[in-house]
């Protein structure tokens, strides 16, 4: 079975470039736009893996990432945050909310097909 990765972002560019990759390399991959989007997709289609963008609009990041860890039935899903701002603070936030890494843009194909592998151990 393929494994399931969703990815959150308000930029559609952002969106499709990420999805393209992990396609290609043959996972299944939903997409959201925003917070809201965002858990209800998780809800939905159960992913192993989030790549979850920190600024975004109705619910950030962060939040998104609180309220999964908060929700047992989600404890598996793996998240990796997305942002444009790579500050120390901000990597600590992530990790203190509960997410599993941490990737500052813009990124490689390769970085991305790398982290992947290493949060899910493929």
């Amino acid at each position: 079975m393929k494994q399931r990765i969703l990815v959150v972002d308000d930029e559609p560019f952002i969106c499709r470039s990420l999805s393209f990759v992990l396609k290609k390399h043959d996972y299944e991959v939903f997409e959201a736009r925003n917070g809201e989007e965002a858990l209800a997709a998780i809800a939905q289609h159960r992913p192993d893996l989030v790549f979850l963008d920190v600024m975004m609009p109705k619910l950030n990041g962060f939040q998104v990432t609180e309220r999964v860890r908060a929700d047992q039935s989600l404890a598996a899903v793996k998240i990796i945050l997305l942002t444009a701002k790579g500050q120390e603070c901000d990597r600590e936030v992530g990790k203190n909310a509960g997410a599993n890494d941490y990737m500052t843009k813009p990124f490689s194909p390769t970085k991305i097909l790398e982290r992947v592998k290493q949060v899910l151990g493929g």
